[in-house]
């Protein structure tokens, strides 16, 4: 029977792209959470609709300024973030993946941002803006809006794209989930109309990936060789590169963004958690992109 600290490491996608943070709090206590459910029969998309309940009452939970809601929103948010670890954790362990499973989870940290936000644009409405006087008003909306859709939204898509690219030449095809826009337009395009709910899933999965696709043309014509003429030398080259970007990948996903995010709650000053969003993980998206994309083009004349 496999030990607690075996499960652990099979649980993990990779250790290059597992923050350290995850790997000795979150994933640890995801497990915990995992082998109980696991143990009670409870199928893991149970758990991610949990996780998107939670999230959500959370998220809404900031828009009270006083402590006591604040600490519950940040005690849901961070349950919701255990549940999310778990459902994925159970599904590697156990294997059951399903259709849904994979909706519900890509869903999962939208609800509870998407909550946040606006949440954020109520709290802060009334609220004074430091030193010029006036209140946020539709201020306040204009900046939660560029650091959710302009700004969170691009980070998120990126990072889990470069993660899924540095898995691909890590583990091969099968440890990783790097999909293309013309593979799920073809599946989309295989399935009868009567599958709906798959047809939905698929077409918007597959307008997901293009915009990764769009944001990477570097990477894009370096994949594109390299699949032509494969060569030992130069996917080592590229996990070099790419391992040190794993850092900026972890904290344009969750940690970074979620602890910035209590921190700024709890001491009733959330519009510098939009700021950080805005300003500070922006520098790091164009550092992390440009640095990837600079990577590909070296890599592609070696090809």
């Amino acid at each position: 029977m496999a030990t607690f600290k075996e499960l652990l490491k099979v649980s993990f996608k990779s250790e290059d792209t597992e923050e350290w943070l995850d790997v000795h709090f979150t994933r640890p206590i995801g497990l915990v959470f995992a082998l109980f459910w696991n143990r009670l029969g409870v199928h893991p998309n149970a758990i991610t609709i949990l996780s998107i309940i939670l999230g959500a009452a959370g998220g809404c939970l900031f828009y009270f300024t006083d402590l006591y809601h604040n600490i519950c929103a940040v005690v849901l948010l961070m349950l919701a973030n255990f549940c999310d670890s778990t459902d994925g954790q159970m599904a590697r362990l156990t294997g059951k993946k399903t259709l849904l499973g994979r909706v519900l989870d890509g869903f999962a940290s939208d609800v509870w941002f998407f909550c946040v936000y606006w949440a954020l644009v109520f709290r802060l409405w009334s609220q004074p803006i430091p030193l010029l006087g006036v209140h946020w008003g539709v201020w306040g909306f204009l900046l939660a809006a560029t650091a959710g859709f302009l700004s969170h939204a691009p980070q998120a898509r990126l990072a889990d794209y470069y993660r899924q690219v540095h898995l691909y030449f890590l583990l091969g095809e099968s440890g990783s989930e790097l999909n293309t826009y013309s593979q799920q337009r073809a599946i989309l395009a295989s399935l009868p109309k009567s599958e709906w709910f798959a047809r939905a899933y698929y077409y918007n999965y597959a307008n997901y990936c293009k915009a990764q696709e769009h944001s990477t043309p570097r990477f894009q014509a370096f994949f594109a060789k390299w699949q032509q003429r494969p060569d030992e030398a130069v996917r080592q080259e590229l996990l070099a590169g790419s391992r040190p970007l794993m850092k900026y990948t972890n904290l344009l996903t969750h940690n970074l963004r979620a602890y910035t995010l209590f921190a700024t709650a709890l001491l009733d000053c959330p519009w510098v958690y939009l700021l950080v969003e805005v300003v500070v993980m922006n520098l790091m998206y164009v550092y992390m992109h440009r640095t990837h994309e600079k990577l590909c083009q070296r890599l592609t004349a070696k090809l």
